[in-house]
């Protein structure tokens, strides 16, 4: 499979063009979008552009905050286009992420999470890593750190590596197979499983999943044949795993893989979407 955007100049910095629009979906928790924006600003080696939407109900209380102007100023200090929005009234994440998708316009768009921090040189391998498998999306599963003495080694038997960075299109549902690997991204699992790997400075290792929650990078155009977000007005607002239903769209037609390493952090804050009910993989693909 041949990526769409192939082609060096996809990778040189120096060019204006963004490759990477970063779309951050938030609500409250402006302490960890901080902390998330602080992660992109060490991000290097491809040009981006972030976009947050907040639909936080006071503007003063997120987008206003002063860590989050600080790391703001970082970002367009080092050139980087920074573009805060307020998305009111709440119609529920996969609307949020659908808004965000049509405000994109880079050949690449990182689904990123309030509460994720990106170790340095995390966006350049993704960016790397789906340059090289012409897949529809690569993953990296968030990792919680404070599990790195939890090991889980039954929860990693499903781990199975792609070879090399081919990466083919495959079907996942409820009742496949490939639904039980779910667990790899559990706690610290893919932390321990990249110690194990011994992979190289600079290098990875693309492996099989069911699904990845967090930091998603996607071939934009593949995102948007497979009609993106737009079955959000046939969810209530509350509901949870629209991103589920998005990658498995896309993983149908185009592949979808996970990356090790990781480097990407959750910031374990409690979660702001607590009615879980509803779940839009099940709605939307009838499973």
């Amino acid at each position: 499979m041949t990526p769409r955007w192939s082609g060096e100049w996809a990778l040189d910095p120096a060019r204006e063009e963004a490759v990477v629009d970063v779309l951050i979906p938030s609500f409250g928790r402006p302490a960890e979008l901080a902390v998330t924006l602080s992660g992109l600003a060490a991000q290097e080696g491809v040009p981006f552009r972030v976009i947050v939407s907040d639909q936080t109900d006071d503007d003063a209380a997120s987008l206003g905050q002063p860590a989050v102007r600080a790391m703001v100023r970082v970002l367009e200090a080092q050139g980087r286009t920074v573009r805060l929005e307020r998305h009111l009234p709440r119609r529920g994440l996969a609307e949020h992420r659908n808004h965000l998708l049509g405000l994109a316009g880079a050949p690449l768009v990182l689904f990123l999470d309030n509460d994720v921090w990106l170790e340095p040189g995390s966006l350049h391998r993704m960016v790397r890593a789906l340059r090289a498998a012409g897949c529809g999306f690569i993953g990296s599963a968030v990792q919680g750190l404070s599990y790195l003495d939890d090991r889980r080694p039954h929860e990693r038997t499903e781990l199975a590596l792609w070879p090399g960075d081919e990466v083919l299109p495959e079907r996942i549902r409820p009742d496949t197979e490939g639904f039980a690997r779910w667990p790899l991204h559990n706690a610290a699992n893919l932390a321990h499983a990249a110690a194990e790997l011994a992979i190289p400075p600079g290098g990875w290792r693309l492996y099989r999943v069911a699904w990845v929650g967090g930091c998603v990078l996607f071939d934009r155009e593949a995102l948007l044949e497979c009609g993106g977000f737009d079955f959000w007005d046939r969810l209530p607002p509350d509901h949870a795993g629209e991103d589920v239903a998005a990658q498995w769209r896309v993983m149908e037609r185009f592949g979808g893989a996970g990356i090790i390493p990781s480097g990407a952090v959750h910031l374990e804050a409690p979660t702001t979407v607590t009615d879980r009910a509803i779940d839009a993989a099940h709605v939307i693909l009838g499973q």
